[in-house]
């Protein structure tokens, strides 16, 4: 056992478990964060392959303006000084390839409204509704007022009982715009009649104030706050798997490591999916009947995702991300059981700001778990021929459908590589690979929700699966449970 005790234990270094690290031990707490892999970030990390960088998950921002609220979190943060932004193109920073029709998403609520009404000229007033609408939904979310937010007060928003199609289909008649208005599907991975619209609004409203890329990889934000942590007397430590949390008749005492180590402190705060953390517990504070609904969760698909690399100075540097739909109705695309892929996103990495050529850029095509279910028991390098034709021909079919869009494309790249859900499982600890945890459903809002409070007193959850997921959905959750934990928030102050 180890001799120190530790105000906090931090589970997971994600970006929710980082923020909660940076909060705590600049307000004087003694905090350890425990990450089971060789690298800290959990979605925020980047790998490099045929000499280039990746990012794994958080592949662009918005709301990043001066005083726009994810701009506001940077600032709190002490981020500014390390992460370094390249603007998204304010007259398309979003582009949709609709059954070969392509369309904008401009920056600012003006700028949206008149380049849609060049193709939608009759719906000019759905769009400025459509604005007003999503603007008020986020505005009015306790989530964006801190210090208006419980721990479940988004579940009293009544747009988490109405779904996304309801929400459009309520804003506008026209079959295509509201196909066009949900084109940033796979921000959320959104199910028809199931996602709320508080969800789509709230990530729609965030970039439609603003959208950037992170210039140089999305690690820059994981090393700037595990930077800022130490030097508050925070500890970070790697390859320290917990196997269990210890606890007694009504708190949380310590955490087991996977080498027998056991590890005590007063508080215990979790960035790991809610299916993980009932895992971790043996103790009947949890009661089975809790167990059993988190457990039986709706996850959110995951996806296959190629990275390019390209030769030197190819491929001109889009800067907008390439949304592509084979049919007009999006949410047949999105979810297709089609043997060929029916939708992607596309996206270049940004090495630098005002950049000429890409270097490299991911495909992400979404992908059901049950496609690559039969190696569910093997792991990352080890799943054998079979698996890896598989990964071969879902990539050809991907890279002959780019190279319809983009002609010539095919011929520009140098290498590539491809990952399933089980590599995002794998390396992300999210069940089945699901790029967004647990599926919100509008049908069902206090079963498909988990609070950041348990039963145990002690210990409190944060990341993606609480309230909503991305950079902004999941600093909001951090700094909610940093709450709990007794640290006044900058909007209190």
């Amino acid at each position: 056992m180890s001799n120190t005790t530790y105000d906090t234990i931090i589970i997971g270094t994600g970006l929710g478990g980082l923020v909660c690290g940076y909060k705590l031990a600049k307000g004087g707490r003694k905090v350890l964060l425990l990450e089971k892999n060789a690298h800290i970030g959990g979605c925020l990390q980047t790998f490099r392959r045929f000499g280039v960088k990746y990012d794994t998950g958080m592949h662009y921002i918005g709301a990043m303006d001066k005083g726009q609220i994810m701009y506001q979190f940077f600032e709190e943060l002490n981020l500014l000084k390390d992460v370094h932004l390249s603007r998204l193109d304010e007259n398309g920073f979003d582009r949709f390839n609709i059954a070969g029709q392509e369309y904008k998403y401009a920056s600012c609520s003006e700028r949206f409204v008149e380049t849609l009404s060049r193709q939608f000229p009759e719906c000019r007033h759905d769009l400025q509704t459509y604005v007003r609408r999503i603007q008020e939904i986020a505005e009015a979310s306790p989530l964006y007022k801190l210090d208006k937010a419980g721990d479940r007060s988004y579940l009293e928003s009544p747009y988490l009982h109405s779904s996304v199609n309801e929400l459009l289909a309520s804003i506008s008649k026209n079959n295509l715009l509201q196909n066009v208005l949900v084109g940033n599907l796979p921000l959320y991975a959104g199910v028809k009649d199931k996602t709320p619209a508080y969800v789509y609004a709230l990530i729609s409203y965030s970039y439609l104030q603003s959208a950037w890329r992170i210039v140089g990889g999305s690690d820059s934000i994981a090393q700037s706050l595990a930077n800022s942590i130490r030097s508050f007397g925070g500890e970070i430590r790697t390859d320290s798997e917990v196997s269990k949390i210890l606890c007694d008749s009504d708190k949380a005492t310590s955490a087991q490591l996977t080498n027998g180590e056991i590890i005590e402190a007063k508080q215990f705060i979790t960035d790991i999916h809610p299916q993980r953390v009932i895992q971790l517990i043996d103790s009947r504070l949890i009661r089975p009947v809790y167990r059993e609904r988190v457990q039986q969760m709706e996850n959110t698909v995951g996806n296959f995702t190629l990275y390019l690399k390209f030769k030197e100075n190819s491929v001109p540097y889009l800067n907008y991300n390439y949304y592509y739909y084979a049919g007009e109705d999006v949410w047949a695309s999105y979810h297709s059981q089609l043997a060929e892929p029916q939708s992607f996103l596309y996206m270049h990495q940004c090495t630098e700001d005002g950049q000429q050529y890409a270097h490299s850029a991911e495909i992400m095509v979404p992908m059901d778990y049950q496609e690559v279910a039969k190696w569910g028991n093997t792991h990352t390098g080890q799943r054998g021929s079979e698996y890896q034709e598989f990964k071969q021909k879902k990539a050809e079919q991907v890279l002959n459908i780019l190279g319809q869009l983009f002609p010539g494309i095919n011929s520009c790249i140098e290498n590539y590589e491809s990952s399933t859900p089980l590599t995002y499982r794998d390396y992300t600890g999210t069940t089945n690979g699901s790029t967004y945890g647990i599926l919100h459903d509008k049908n069902a809002p206090e079963l498909t929700s988990v609070s950041q409070r348990t039963k145990i007193r002690n210990l409190i959850m944060t990341g993606q699966n609480i309230h909503w997921h991305g950079m902004l959905g999941v600093t909001v959750s951090a700094m909610l449970a940093c709450r709990e934990h007794g640290i006044k928030l900058k909007t209190e102050s």
